[in-house]
């Protein structure tokens, strides 16, 4: 027990590290004198215990706002950098966060029946969407491939693609017809 204690709490030196540059967390921590990581850990369970009741609907809202926000914040970060195997990893939880989406709205009867639905939600959303649990990659491939791949066939790379044919042309010197003049 006590190594999950210091687990826990080494956890939280780290949470309270990661946001020392925070303004609106360094002014909690001079109003309330507990660390940063208090806060942080306060406003999640304060959100998900929202999600969790549903008062008025807000669950629906805050998982769907969840499940939109952090894959945004990282497919913004994707596009700015170099490769494409995080690209190829956020694509896929973007097809099937629109999958599960478009499953919900057609069974909106079915969701009044399962109890703390959006709390689930919520969580799946979050399993998704980390790029430490590859949640979505695992869904896409256990559910939506063998579905998809009977309908949808990639055509193969032709030798006579564009690129192929660019790659000719700068290979064997050809140019475009346009030739620089400085004699």
């Amino acid at each position: 027990m006590g190594d999950y204690v210091k687990a826990f709490q080494d956890e939280l030196n780290t949470l309270d590290k990661k946001f020392a540059g925070n303004g609106v967390l360094e002014q909690f921590e001079a109003k309330t004198k507990l660390p940063k990581s208090y806060g942080v850990l306060g406003a999640a369970s304060l959100y998900l215990l929202l999600i969790f009741i549903n008062v008025g609907g807000i669950g629906e809202i805050l998982s769907n706002f969840i499940g939109f926000v952090i894959p945004t914040y990282y497919s913004l970060v994707a596009l700015k950098t170099p490769g494409g195997a995080d690209d190829t990893e956020l694509l896929t939880y973007w097809v099937v966060f629109a999958f599960l989406n478009v499953i919900e709205f057609w069974s909106k009867a079915i969701l009044y029946w399962v109890p703390f639905y959006w709390f689930m939600k919520t969580l799946l959303l979050v399993y998704l969407a980390l790029p430490q649990t590859s949640g979505a990659k695992y869904v896409y491939n256990a559910v939506l491939e063998p579905v998809t791949s009977k309908y949808i066939k990639v055509p193969q790379a032709q030798a006579g693609g564009v690129s192929s044919k660019m790659e000719g042309l700068s290979t064997s010197g050809k140019t475009t017809g346009f030739a620089s003049h400085s004699n």
